[in-house]
């Protein structure tokens, strides 16, 4: 169930180059949020009046607080950024349909691709067992001492080998072969599918979180579908990111569209 609540933001600092990193008090919709799902923000001027959908890096329901980790990109995330400790924005969540997460489940492998990357902390902490997480970045990774401290093993993939393995997530996995019994990854589109087709060809499941354009985030426009293959059939059908994902399974999506 999903709630329009006035958040307060507690913090809103820049975390590296055009990232920022953003905790609201939002308790209605801390209380209800899952590992994987977003919100959308509203700007409240007449002249951005679409909501900007923001994925959940943290959630702490005791606190009632979110962490938002969020990339400069245009007018309304210009606009997030310029606003203070103690301002007040308008929320709408918590949106879409989460990570599964099963308890019998011991060993994970996370992949997270530049902004993709956030959303992976919150799953991390709602994970059992041994939990390895690949990073990709052009050139800086972003949370990597928050998931070391939670002891996630942590491997680091960037464009220009500034960092870590020089090359992307993919050659990062390739080279270090691991094991598990799910996958979960968010990023961009051309990762995602190739790091689906390495978990078809290495037989584990895996989790997508797809970072589709957004306009109304309810539901209620058709601006993020996405071809999806129906179950038992050849068939396939088309379904909304904001709505039935934004995760998805790997194998589920048609990804030459």
């Amino acid at each position: 169930m999903k709630k329009i609540e006035q958040a307060t933001i507690l913090k809103n600092e820049c975390y590296v180059n055009n990232i920022y990193d953003m905790v609201i008090f939002a308790p209605e919709v801390a209380n209800i949020a899952k590992s994987g799902q977003f919100i959308n923000v509203y700007t409240g001027k007449s002249d951005m009046i679409l909501p900007r959908p923001i994925s959940l890096c943290e959630i702490n329901k005791e606190e009632g607080t979110l962490r938002l980790l969020y990339q400069v990109v245009g007018k309304g995330t210009q606009y997030f950024s310029t606003l203070p400790k103690k301002s007040n924005i308008q929320i709408l969540g918590a949106l879409g349909n989460g990570f599964y997460i099963d308890e019998n489940h011991k060993n994970h492998i996370l992949i997270g691709g530049g902004i993709g990357v956030p959303p992976m902390l919150e799953l991390a902490k709602n994970l059992q067992g041994n939990i390895h997480i690949f990073i990709g970045a052009k050139s800086d990774p972003i949370l990597v001492k928050e998931f070391q401290e939670i002891g996630v093993t942590v491997t680091i993939a960037t464009d220009d080998g500034s960092c870590g393995i020089h090359g992307t997530v993919l050659d990062a996995i390739q080279k270090e072969q691991p094991l598990a019994d799910m996958i979960y990854a968010c990023g961009p589109k051309v990762m995602l599918k190739a790091v689906s087709e390495w978990a078809e060809q290495v037989q584990i499941p895996i989790q997508v979180s797809m970072e589709e354009r957004m306009a109304c985030g309810i539901g209620a426009c058709v601006g993020c579908a996405i071809k999806i293959k129906k179950k038992n059939t050849n068939d396939w059908e088309n379904l909304k990111v904001c709505k039935d994902g934004p995760v998805f399974w790997g194998n589920e999506v048609i990804w030459n569209e």
